[in-house]
């Protein structure tokens, strides 16, 4: 009923702390799915021997460097199960989140309004991160920039495999990278997204190397996967404040764009 999906590049020194989160969940009624973008470690070949002893099936899929948002659409089409639970490779989860999120799935059970769950983020030592939202009812039903507004924190997202297949993230030449939030709200488009605001199934870390500490270099090398982001937000965004600043950061990745072709082959760029 559930797939597991962990996009992944070289990050085999991470992986074995998901893993033992997958155990220790209550209901292994799930796979896991872990899509290698082109590691150079030994990724792949530890995946595999966890899949000799895992209670549940553990199976890998490898493509050539391409970028998360391609190991995601190619991690769409691979998944065997209904639901997608978008899993880092450098996170993990509570003991019972698969439990949550299989009970909270029974109760939409041929409701095909539903087209994703939502739940908080925690870090490692529980606190939820972003804004508490204690007065949000549950669930929520929004859209996924509105609830960003409110959270002010990354969360964790549960998706129906059928309509992330209809909207797969765009492959742009030269570029790695697409914000997650602009197919989210597209998928939001299609139906209802219920948030959970006020449990965290998800637990995470910002590492060094991740997207979050290294947001400014992601942007000069990905100007057009984020120009498409910040130009649909310019309409998505609700306040005026995340309109202009939707708007600037849209005018930033033009510079960027002009810059990077005419620079392209360019010692640095």
């Amino acid at each position: 009923m559930l797939t597991i999906l962990t996009p992944t590049w070289n990050r085999r020194h991470t992986l074995p702390r998901l893993y033992e989160s997958l155990q220790a969940q209550t209901d292994q009624n799930f796979e896991w799915l872990v899509v290698d973008d082109g590691s150079t470690d030994d990724t792949a070949a530890w995946v595999e021997s966890c899949g000799r002893t895992a209670a549940f099936p553990v199976r890998l899929v490898r493509q050539d460097n391409s970028g998360k948002h391609v190991a995601l659409n190619t991690g769409v089409v691979a998944a065997q199960g209904e639901w997608i639970f978008i899993v880092d490779s450098d996170d993990l989860l509570t003991a019972d989140a698969v439990e949550v999120a299989v009970c909270t799935l029974d109760s939409t059970w041929g409701d095909r309004d539903v087209v994703g769950l939502c739940f908080r983020r925690a870090a490692l030592d529980g606190s939820l991160l972003g804004c508490p939202c204690a007065d949000a009812p549950e669930p929520l039903i929004d859209t996924p920039t509105r609830v960003g507004r409110r959270v002010v924190g990354d969360l964790a997202y549960i998706f129906r495999r059928d309509v992330m297949a209809r909207l797969p993230f765009p492959v742009i030449p030269g570029e790695k990278f697409v914000p997650e939030l602009y197919i989210w709200n597209k998928i939001g488009d299609q139906g209802q997204i219920w948030f959970y605001l006020h449990r965290a199934i998800y637990l995470c870390e910002y590492l060094d190397d991740g997207y979050t500490r290294n947001f400014s270099a992601h942007l000069k090398r990905n100007p057009r996967g984020f120009l498409l982001f910040y130009a649909a937000q310019i309409a998505r965004d609700p306040t005026v404040v995340g309109k202009g600043k939707a708007m600037v950061r849209s005018l930033q990745c033009l510079v960027y764009c002009v810059r990077k072709r005419f620079f392209r082959g360019a010692p640095g760029v």
